[in-house]
């Protein structure tokens, strides 16, 4: 039972950080944002969100400009969730490297 109401959470979340990560990068040109994964402690009090960063030369910039603005984040995903969750998690952000790893290892089966 508890594992359910954990990815229904992480569901939301995810689909609700996609949606103001795309609003806000849609500002920057040549800039993209994805989720990729969230996953959520058994507590609901921690939030692990996975961004894929396009393109990846600016990844680290870009996701350590979302780590400082972590609280106005978190604020701004309250007030989205508020009506559904009694307490916002604390979100941690990572940089998810996936597709650069699976075209890497693209271009070695190539050669």
């Amino acid at each position: 039972m508890q594992e359910t109401r954990q990815n229904r959470i992480s569901r939301l979340l995810q689909k609700e950080l996609a949606t103001m990560f795309q609003r806000q990068t849609a500002q920057t040109h040549g800039v993209l944002v994805s989720v990729t994964r969230v996953r959520i402690s058994p507590d609901l009090s921690i939030c692990t969100a996975y961004l894929s960063i396009f393109p990846s030369e600016k990844g680290e910039e870009i996701l350590e400009n979302i780590r400082r603005n972590e609280k106005s984040v978190r604020y701004e995903l309250g007030t989205r969730v508020g009506q559904q969750l009694r307490i916002i998690p604390e979100l941690r952000f990572f940089l998810d490297d996936s597709l650069d790893y699976m075209s890497h290892i693209d271009e070695l089966l190539k050669k």
